[in-house]
């Protein structure tokens, strides 16, 4: 039996030890090279754009000699006006992405001995950046589509005379939702929340080119797609794959979203579940490189990423 890639030496290149163990300099010196790689770690001015500055090392800001503007190595960026030092966002970038099912924000906010606002905060921040990408992503060839619901969850009564069946309207919160996955086969995992998987056909048709081949299960709700796409059904109560139809890949980003619900947030608000599926399907799309490449490629997405107006100043929002 062929060993699990997470099992083996190559998915394990990233040392947490390491990333703890960095100085101040050091972090903010990766901080530069990474966010600044196109011209080799020198900075870049994010107001005017210009490579002419002076060093102010006793701050470590940069002054453009064009605008005059000063920035710093997380100006312009998801970090931007930080109260942490710099190794922290590093090894909290780390800590996440080695989750492979994703990281707690109580988890981190023990990890980084911060307070747990601080470390959800931070965790959306990421799921954000690493998730922005994807948003103007147009799925092509070969693709599978399916929705599940998640969140709403109603406890059961004690006794069996008193419970209810959850699975009737009337007794729904409203606070379920369901996910869309449109996942191409050797290619993206893109995904967004709907209320039902009928009213995502609009959205869905906007995401897929024109010419794709779409993979559905039985469900009535995607029925309009044939009007636009080759699409093949395949009943799930009859087998997973007929040999025409399958749509097992999107199963499979259900299935690891499904476990961060249960096995490591235990439970999803549906305010938040667009950015959950956000980070279940970029860890989809890069479950076969190594966490030191996961690392990388997180850090990069959140020193390009701008400004978050959904997270900054989030807790004094919600305090007003």
């Amino acid at each position: 039996m062929a060993q699990h890639f997470l099992l083996s030496r190559a998915a394990r290149t990233l040392s947490l030890a390491k990333v703890a163990r960095m100085s101040e300099d050091e972090a903010h010196d990766a901080f530069r090279m990474i966010r600044w790689c196109d011209t080799g770690g020198e900075p870049v001015c994010p107001r005017s754009g210009g490579l002419q500055h002076s060093f102010i090392s006793t701050r470590k800001l940069w002054k453009c000699a064009a605008c005059k503007h000063q920035f710093s190595v997380t100006s312009g960026t998801t970090f931007a006006s930080r109260k942490l030092p710099i190794g922290t966002y590093l090894l909290a970038i780390a800590i996440f992405v080695n989750g492979a099912k994703g990281h707690s924000a109580l988890q981190l906010s023990r990890d980084l001995d911060v307070q747990y606002k601080t470390a959800f905060v931070l965790s959306h921040k990421l799921r954000e950046a690493i998730a922005a990408d994807a948003a103007t992503h147009t799925a092509s060839g070969e693709v599978e589509v399916d929705g599940a619901y998640f969140g709403g969850h109603i406890r059961p009564e004690n006794r069996k005379e008193d419970r209810i069946d959850r699975r009737k309207a009337v007794h729904q919160t409203g606070r379920r939702k369901v996910v869309i996955v449109v996942r191409e086969r050797k290619g993206r995992t893109l995904s967004f929340v709907a209320k039902t998987e009928e009213e995502s056909v609009s959205v869905i048709r906007d995401r897929i080119a024109p010419g794709t081949t779409v993979h559905a299960d039985e469900a009535a709700g995607w029925d309009k797609l044939h009007a636009r796409f080759l699409t093949k059904r395949i009943n799930h109560s009859e087998s997973y794959s007929d040999g025409e139809a399958c749509t097992n890949q999107a199963e499979s980003f259900f299935s690891r979203l499904r476990r961060a619900e249960m096995g490591v947030h235990h439970r999803i608000s549906g305010a938040y579940l667009g950015f959950y599926a956000g980070e279940m399907a970029w860890r989809e799309d890069h479950r076969r490189k190594s966490n030191g490449v996961q690392y990388l490629i997180a850090t990069n997405a959140a020193l390009v990423h701008p400004v978050s107006r959904q997270w900054k100043g989030y807790w004094q929002r919600r305090a007003a």
